[in-house]
Protein backbone atom coordinates (compact mmCIF):
# COMPACT_ATOMS: atom_id res chain seq x y z
CA UNK A 1 0.00 0.00 0.00
CA UNK A 2 1.34 3.41 -0.90
CA UNK A 3 2.22 5.76 1.92
CA UNK A 4 -0.63 8.06 2.93
CA UNK A 5 0.09 11.34 4.66
CA UNK A 6 -3.03 11.56 6.81
CA UNK A 7 -2.29 15.18 7.74
CA UNK A 8 -3.41 16.05 4.22
CA UNK A 9 -7.04 15.30 5.16
CA UNK A 10 -7.00 17.82 8.00
CA UNK A 11 -8.65 21.18 7.37
CA UNK A 12 -6.12 23.90 8.15
CA UNK A 13 -7.38 26.60 5.76
CA UNK A 14 -10.62 27.44 3.99
CA UNK A 15 -11.91 24.67 1.75
CA UNK A 16 -14.37 24.39 -1.12
CA UNK A 17 -16.13 21.05 -0.95
CA UNK A 18 -16.73 20.96 -4.70
CA UNK A 19 -12.94 20.84 -5.16
CA UNK A 20 -12.34 18.06 -2.61
CA UNK A 21 -12.23 14.48 -3.87
CA UNK A 22 -14.87 12.00 -2.76
CA UNK A 23 -12.79 9.01 -3.87
CA UNK A 24 -9.07 8.20 -3.79
CA UNK A 25 -7.07 5.17 -4.89
CA UNK A 26 -4.93 3.56 -2.20
CA UNK A 27 -3.15 1.52 -4.86
CA UNK A 28 -4.03 -1.92 -3.48
CA UNK A 29 -6.98 -4.37 -3.71
CA UNK A 30 -9.84 -4.05 -1.24
CA UNK A 31 -8.81 -7.16 0.70
CA UNK A 32 -5.42 -5.55 1.40
CA UNK A 33 -7.14 -2.40 2.68
CA UNK A 34 -9.28 -4.51 5.01
CA UNK A 35 -6.20 -6.35 6.25
CA UNK A 36 -4.46 -3.06 7.06
CA UNK A 37 -7.58 -1.80 8.84
CA UNK A 38 -7.67 -4.96 10.96
CA UNK A 39 -4.11 -4.35 12.13
CA UNK A 40 -4.67 -0.68 12.91
CA UNK A 41 -7.89 -1.23 14.82
CA UNK A 42 -6.14 -3.85 16.99
CA UNK A 43 -3.45 -1.28 17.82
CA UNK A 44 -6.15 1.30 18.58
CA UNK A 45 -7.85 -1.14 20.93
CA UNK A 46 -4.57 -1.66 22.79
CA UNK A 47 -4.06 2.13 22.93
CA UNK A 48 -7.49 2.55 24.47
CA UNK A 49 -6.48 0.15 27.26
CA UNK A 50 -3.50 2.41 27.94
CA UNK A 51 -5.75 5.48 27.87
CA UNK A 52 -8.01 3.86 30.47
CA UNK A 53 -5.08 3.08 32.74
CA UNK A 54 -3.71 6.61 32.30
CA UNK A 55 -7.08 8.00 33.32
CA UNK A 56 -6.55 11.70 32.59
CA UNK A 57 -7.87 12.05 29.03
CA UNK A 58 -10.70 10.90 26.82
CA UNK A 59 -11.30 10.88 23.07
CA UNK A 60 -14.32 12.29 21.25
CA UNK A 61 -14.92 11.28 17.64
CA UNK A 62 -17.57 13.22 15.72
CA UNK A 63 -18.96 11.75 12.51
CA UNK A 64 -20.96 13.83 10.07
CA UNK A 65 -22.05 13.17 6.50
CA UNK A 66 -25.01 13.04 4.18
CA UNK A 67 -27.44 10.12 4.41
CA UNK A 68 -25.82 6.83 3.25
CA UNK A 69 -22.30 8.20 3.85
CA UNK A 70 -21.46 5.06 5.83
CA UNK A 71 -21.30 6.28 9.42
CA UNK A 72 -22.89 3.22 11.03
CA UNK A 73 -20.74 0.65 9.23
CA UNK A 74 -17.61 2.73 9.84
CA UNK A 75 -18.27 2.67 13.58
CA UNK A 76 -18.80 -1.08 13.48
CA UNK A 77 -15.60 -1.80 11.55
CA UNK A 78 -13.18 0.70 13.07
CA UNK A 79 -14.01 -0.02 16.73
CA UNK A 80 -14.55 -3.76 16.44
CA UNK A 81 -11.45 -4.65 18.50
CA UNK A 82 -12.08 -2.21 21.34
CA UNK A 83 -13.05 -3.35 24.80
CA UNK A 84 -16.81 -2.80 24.71
CA UNK A 85 -16.59 -0.87 27.97
CA UNK A 86 -14.01 1.46 26.48
CA UNK A 87 -16.08 3.02 23.71
CA UNK A 88 -19.57 4.53 23.92
CA UNK A 89 -21.56 5.43 20.81
CA UNK A 90 -24.33 8.03 20.78
CA UNK A 91 -26.64 8.46 17.79
CA UNK A 92 -28.40 11.79 18.05
CA UNK A 93 -31.90 11.90 16.60
CA UNK A 94 -34.54 14.63 16.58
CA UNK A 95 -34.37 16.37 19.99
CA UNK A 96 -36.84 15.06 22.54
CA UNK A 97 -39.27 17.26 24.46
CA UNK A 98 -36.93 17.22 27.45
CA UNK A 99 -33.88 18.06 25.35
CA UNK A 100 -35.70 21.02 23.81
CA UNK A 101 -36.14 22.44 27.30
CA UNK A 102 -32.36 22.89 27.50
CA UNK A 103 -29.84 24.75 25.36
CA UNK A 104 -28.85 23.07 22.09
CA UNK A 105 -25.52 21.76 23.43
CA UNK A 106 -26.89 20.23 26.64
CA UNK A 107 -27.67 16.76 25.32
CA UNK A 108 -24.23 16.55 23.75
CA UNK A 109 -22.43 17.70 26.87
CA UNK A 110 -24.01 15.04 29.07
CA UNK A 111 -23.10 12.35 26.51
CA UNK A 112 -19.36 13.13 26.54
CA UNK A 113 -17.08 10.18 27.37
CA UNK A 114 -15.56 9.98 30.81
CA UNK A 115 -11.79 10.01 31.21
CA UNK A 116 -10.19 6.85 29.90
CA UNK A 117 -12.85 6.18 27.27
CA UNK A 118 -13.66 6.87 23.64
CA UNK A 119 -16.95 8.52 22.74
CA UNK A 120 -18.37 8.41 19.22
CA UNK A 121 -21.05 10.87 18.18
CA UNK A 122 -22.95 9.51 15.17
CA UNK A 123 -24.33 12.83 14.00
CA UNK A 124 -23.32 15.51 16.42
CA UNK A 125 -23.83 18.99 17.83
CA UNK A 126 -23.24 20.18 14.25
CA UNK A 127 -26.75 19.12 13.31
CA UNK A 128 -27.68 22.38 15.05
CA UNK A 129 -25.95 24.40 12.33
CA UNK A 130 -26.67 22.02 9.44
CA UNK A 131 -30.18 20.55 9.43
CA UNK A 132 -31.52 23.60 11.22
CA UNK A 133 -29.99 25.92 8.62
CA UNK A 134 -31.57 23.98 5.79
CA UNK A 135 -34.83 23.80 7.78
CA UNK A 136 -34.78 26.94 10.01
CA UNK A 137 -38.33 26.27 11.10
CA UNK A 138 -36.89 23.58 13.41
CA UNK A 139 -35.33 26.35 15.50
CA UNK A 140 -38.81 27.51 16.51
CA UNK A 141 -39.19 24.25 18.48
CA UNK A 142 -36.42 25.43 20.81
CA UNK A 143 -38.67 28.19 22.17
CA UNK A 144 -35.84 30.71 22.29
CA UNK A 145 -36.30 34.29 23.53
CA UNK A 146 -36.57 36.75 20.67
CA UNK A 147 -37.22 34.04 18.07
CA UNK A 148 -40.90 34.03 17.15
CA UNK A 149 -40.74 33.34 13.41
CA UNK A 150 -38.21 32.15 10.82
CA UNK A 151 -37.41 35.70 9.83
CA UNK A 152 -35.96 36.30 13.30
CA UNK A 153 -33.22 33.75 12.59
CA UNK A 154 -30.60 35.93 10.96
CA UNK A 155 -26.87 35.69 10.20
CA UNK A 156 -25.98 36.91 13.70
CA UNK A 157 -27.90 33.98 15.14
CA UNK A 158 -25.79 31.47 13.20
CA UNK A 159 -22.55 33.27 13.98
CA UNK A 160 -23.41 33.02 17.67
CA UNK A 161 -24.04 29.29 17.31
CA UNK A 162 -20.66 28.78 15.66
CA UNK A 163 -19.06 30.73 18.51
CA UNK A 164 -20.93 28.59 21.06
CA UNK A 165 -19.62 25.45 19.40
CA UNK A 166 -16.05 26.70 19.31
CA UNK A 167 -16.25 27.63 23.00
CA UNK A 168 -17.77 24.24 23.86
CA UNK A 169 -14.98 22.39 22.08
CA UNK A 170 -12.27 24.61 23.57
CA UNK A 171 -13.66 23.98 27.03
CA UNK A 172 -13.74 20.20 26.79
CA UNK A 173 -10.33 20.11 25.09
CA UNK A 174 -8.85 22.16 27.93
CA UNK A 175 -10.22 19.53 30.32
CA UNK A 176 -8.55 16.54 28.69
CA UNK A 177 -10.74 15.72 25.69
CA UNK A 178 -8.91 14.81 22.47
CA UNK A 179 -11.27 15.77 19.65
CA UNK A 180 -11.54 14.44 16.09
CA UNK A 181 -14.24 15.59 13.65
CA UNK A 182 -14.71 13.61 10.45
CA UNK A 183 -16.84 14.69 7.50
CA UNK A 184 -17.54 11.67 5.28
CA UNK A 185 -17.48 13.37 1.89
CA UNK A 186 -19.88 11.54 -0.42
CA UNK A 187 -20.70 12.34 -4.03
CA UNK A 188 -24.30 12.85 -5.07
CA UNK A 189 -24.04 10.03 -7.62
CA UNK A 190 -22.72 7.57 -5.02
CA UNK A 191 -25.59 8.49 -2.72
CA UNK A 192 -28.02 7.75 -5.56
CA UNK A 193 -26.49 4.31 -6.04
CA UNK A 194 -26.65 3.53 -2.34
CA UNK A 195 -30.29 4.59 -2.11
CA UNK A 196 -31.06 2.33 -5.06
CA UNK A 197 -29.35 -0.58 -3.28
CA UNK A 198 -31.55 0.06 -0.26
CA UNK A 199 -34.58 -0.36 -2.50
CA UNK A 200 -33.19 -3.37 -4.37
CA UNK A 201 -32.16 -5.41 -1.33
CA UNK A 202 -35.10 -6.61 0.82
CA UNK A 203 -32.93 -6.73 3.96
CA UNK A 204 -32.02 -3.06 3.43
CA UNK A 205 -35.51 -1.75 2.68
CA UNK A 206 -36.09 -0.75 6.29
CA UNK A 207 -33.35 1.90 5.96
CA UNK A 208 -35.18 3.73 3.19
CA UNK A 209 -37.61 6.58 3.74
CA UNK A 210 -39.33 8.76 1.12
CA UNK A 211 -37.91 11.65 3.13
CA UNK A 212 -34.45 10.60 1.87
CA UNK A 213 -35.51 11.75 -1.60
CA UNK A 214 -36.87 15.04 -0.29
CA UNK A 215 -33.62 15.77 1.52
CA UNK A 216 -31.64 14.79 -1.55
CA UNK A 217 -33.29 17.63 -3.47
CA UNK A 218 -31.59 19.97 -0.98
CA UNK A 219 -28.12 18.54 -1.69
CA UNK A 220 -26.52 21.82 -2.73
CA UNK A 221 -27.85 23.68 0.29
CA UNK A 222 -26.51 21.00 2.62
CA UNK A 223 -23.09 21.16 0.93
CA UNK A 224 -22.99 24.92 1.42
CA UNK A 225 -23.87 24.55 5.10
CA UNK A 226 -21.30 21.80 5.65
CA UNK A 227 -18.64 23.90 3.97
CA UNK A 228 -19.34 26.93 6.13
CA UNK A 229 -19.52 24.88 9.35
CA UNK A 230 -16.21 23.17 8.61
CA UNK A 231 -14.48 26.43 7.68
CA UNK A 232 -15.71 28.21 10.79
CA UNK A 233 -14.98 25.48 13.33
CA UNK A 234 -11.85 23.59 12.28
CA UNK A 235 -9.41 24.62 15.01
CA UNK A 236 -6.13 23.41 16.46
CA UNK A 237 -7.92 21.84 19.42
CA UNK A 238 -10.84 20.44 17.42
CA UNK A 239 -9.82 19.85 13.80
CA UNK A 240 -12.01 18.67 10.96
CA UNK A 241 -10.84 15.91 8.62
CA UNK A 242 -12.53 15.48 5.24
CA UNK A 243 -12.67 11.80 4.33
CA UNK A 244 -13.35 10.62 0.74
CA UNK A 245 -16.36 8.38 1.35
CA UNK A 246 -17.42 7.00 -2.04
CA UNK A 247 -15.52 3.80 -1.17
CA UNK A 248 -16.43 2.55 2.29
CA UNK A 249 -13.33 0.41 2.86
CA UNK A 250 -11.08 3.36 2.05
CA UNK A 251 -13.03 5.70 4.35
CA UNK A 252 -12.82 3.26 7.27
CA UNK A 253 -9.10 2.75 6.76
CA UNK A 254 -8.41 6.49 6.58
CA UNK A 255 -10.36 7.27 9.75
CA UNK A 256 -8.57 4.49 11.65
CA UNK A 257 -5.16 5.55 10.36
CA UNK A 258 -5.73 9.22 11.24
CA UNK A 259 -6.75 8.21 14.76
CA UNK A 260 -3.70 5.96 15.10
CA UNK A 261 -1.27 8.50 13.64
CA UNK A 262 -2.48 11.31 15.88
CA UNK A 263 -3.10 9.44 19.13
CA UNK A 264 0.26 7.69 19.19
CA UNK A 265 1.90 11.12 19.24
CA UNK A 266 0.73 11.57 22.83
CA UNK A 267 3.88 10.20 24.44
CA UNK A 268 2.74 11.20 27.93
CA UNK A 269 -0.25 8.85 27.77
CA UNK A 270 1.26 5.79 29.40
CA UNK A 271 0.19 3.12 31.84
CA UNK A 272 1.11 4.25 35.38
CA UNK A 273 3.88 2.43 37.21
CA UNK A 274 3.11 0.44 40.33
CA UNK A 275 3.60 2.20 43.62
CA UNK A 276 7.15 1.54 44.94
CA UNK A 277 5.91 -0.35 48.02
CA UNK A 278 3.95 -2.73 45.78
CA UNK A 279 6.64 -3.06 43.15
CA UNK A 280 9.34 -4.12 45.64
CA UNK A 281 7.12 -6.92 46.95
CA UNK A 282 6.13 -8.46 43.58
CA UNK A 283 8.29 -11.53 44.24
CA UNK A 284 6.51 -12.11 47.55
CA UNK A 285 3.06 -11.75 45.96
CA UNK A 286 4.04 -14.20 43.22
CA UNK A 287 5.29 -16.69 45.81
CA UNK A 288 2.07 -16.45 47.78
CA UNK A 289 0.01 -17.18 44.68
CA UNK A 290 2.30 -20.01 43.61
CA UNK A 291 2.06 -21.74 46.96
CA UNK A 292 -1.69 -21.21 47.28
CA UNK A 293 -3.57 -24.47 47.47
CA UNK A 294 -6.27 -25.18 44.91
Amino acid sequence: MKQIDTSGFRVTSKIELTKVKTRIDLGVPEDKVKKELKKIRKDLGDWQDTLYAYGKCSVLICLQGMDTAGKDSLIREVFKDFNSRGVVVHSFKVPSEKELKHDFLWRHYIALPERGKFGVFNRTHYENVLVTRVHPEYILNENLPGIKKKEDINSNFWEQRFENIRQFEDHIADNGMIIFKFFLHLSKEEQRQRLLRRLDKPNKNWKFSPRDLEERKLWNKYQECYQEAINKTSTEKAPWYIIPADDKSTARYLVAKILHDQLTRYQDIQEPELAPEIKKNIADYREQLTKEEN
